[in-house]
């Protein structure tokens, strides 16, 4: 089977979310499964840079939205690729979506229209690859950026079929009406069971109505999106589609991921009893002193729906049981500057921005790692937080919800648990859950045993690519 996987972020090449961690992982993954998958990105000058001196043109577009274009195909971070060289389109220092000025880019529609509709071609005509035709039997789009591959497709009378995964619904890719033919699109859709929504085009929406198969990167938040706290105004449309709605668990990379061999951490170690050299030098490296109670890390972008507002309310109850907190991330500048008035007490280090070192180093030497969010359609940090042993504090949402099991009294006695669930998500639960945290951690039979069963969890790929490929074939019978 061929598959061609249409992302606008692709690790290790350009990332700003879990979207680039799936779409540079899930490619080799599916080897396994006998997939070949070839991924499409817009040409941004760390894609250009990276791509193979012997990339070669296959396609070309005279007129791509204000310019021409060519679709290069090549290899660049281990992954195979075609690259659409649009220099007037995707040739831009700084962030991939927004301007100088912190807003998106003014011609975002027509960047990611032009990533759809060059998907779209390769899945209807084919590309001359090593003197063979190369063309997909299935295209799988990644969020609203990939929305308008069905719509092109139908236009050029392309038979294979697609897939969409919604990444984060809150993402719906709107645009006024009046782009509609400027993006090339029919206005006979415009309707509410095509692409309107509430007056305004949606990419999102038009690949929500359009693909074979749409999935999500949870089981739990597959049946959320479907309720009006979560859908984000198109749970009509998830429970309209819900028969041909899955939710599969994003994996992590357990080759980057792996105490046993991270270059990053301070020592290497397969059982728990290895974090304590870690932690010592996380404390050191943080300015943290020495305490009894756990060390909680945070490794996240600092917004409202992180659930970061709920942790300062929280934060009392932590270093009042001489707990400690060490926090990696960045974000809204006024949860930025309260953290850092929070490091002002002696439990608390804070660094603003980001580095994927530390990162590491936080995970592998905290006790505990901390993922509050008000929803969280997978989430990657909780799993990287099992692999290594360190044990999540969760709120009950999303994928949170089905990769961490709650150190209920029952689940400690069947010597299961592997983290802490809290619900409803808001701060005085959040303060409940942190001393259910200390109370455990004070009983260090229980929490050698919560660590051990977190190691042991499957958080790699091999199973979500077998649930893939199982889509993939039920998609392309039923096309």
């Amino acid at each position: 089977m061929r598959a061609l996987s249409v992302a606008s972020e692709c690790v290790p090449l350009v990332k700003t979310g879990g979207l680039a961690d799936v779409a540079g992982a899930l490619p080799g993954a599916l080897r396994a499964e006998n997939i070949e998958m070839r991924t499409i990105l817009p040409g941004y000058p760390a894609v250009m840079a990276a791509l193979d001196p012997g990339a070669a043109q296959v396609m070309s577009e005279a007129d791509l939205f204000g310019g021409s274009a060519r679709l290069l195909a090549g290899r660049a971070g281990g992954l195979d690729l075609f690259v659409i060289d649009a220099p007037h389109l995707y040739m831009r220092e700084g962030s991939i979506y927004l301007g100088p000025d912190g807003q998106d880019w003014p011609d975002n529609p027509e960047r990611f229209a032009a990533l759809s509709l060059m998907a779209a071609r390769i899945g209807a005509e084919g590309v001359a690859l090593d003197g063979q035709d190369w063309r997909p039997d299935l295209v799988h789009c990644h969020d609203w950026q990939a929305g308008l591959v069905p719509d092109y497709l139908d236009q050029f009378g392309g038979q294979c079929a697609t897939v969409l995964t919604i990444h984060n619904i809150a993402f719906q890719g709107l645009t006024g009406h009046h782009m509609i033919e400027r993006l090339r699109l029919p206005r006979s859709r415009f309707h509410p069971d095509g692409f309107e929504y509430y007056g305004k085009l949606s990419a999102l929406k038009a690949g929500l109505m359009r693909a074979d198969r749409l999935t999500t990167v949870s089981p739990t938040y597959a049946a959320e999106l479907m309720q009006p706290d979560f859908g984000m105004g198109l749970d009509g449309v998830m429970r309209a589609r819900r028969r041909d709605l899955s939710g599969i668990l994003n994996g992590i990379d357990e080759s980057v991921w792996n105490p046993a061999t991270d270059p990053a951490i301070a020592e290497t170690y397969r059982h728990p009893a290895g974090k304590a050299a870690n932690r010592e030098a996380l404390r050191a490296e943080m300015g943290l002193p020495e305490t009894t109670g756990p060390l909680c890390c945070v490794v996240s972008r600092l917004t409202e729906q992180k659930g970061l507002d709920l942790l300062l309310a929280a934060l009392p109850a932590l270093l009042e049981r001489g707990g400690q907190l060490a926090l990696l991330g960045s974000g809204d500048p006024g949860l930025e500057a309260a953290f850092r008035e929070a490091a002002r007490e002696d439990g608390v280090a804070v660094r603003i921005g980001y580095d994927e070192a530390l990162s590491h180093r936080l995970i592998a030497g905290a006790d505990a790692i901390l993922v509050p969010s008000r929803f969280e359609p997978c989430g990657l940090t909780q799993l990287y937080g099992l692999r290594y042993g360190t044990i999540p504090l969760v709120a009950l949402t999303g994928g949170l919800a089905d990769t961490v099991i709650n150190a209920s009294p029952a689940a400690i006695d069947r010597g299961v648990a592997t983290g802490l669930q809290f619900h409803p998500v808001s701060a005085d639960p959040l303060a409940v859950a942190i001393d259910r945290l200390c109370d455990l951690h004070a009983q260090p039979e229980i929490w050698a045993q919560m660590q051990a069963n977190a190691m042991r969890q499957p958080v790699g790929w091999a199973s979500s690519a077998r649930a893939y490929a199982a889509l993939y074939r039920d998609a392309i019978a039923t096309a």
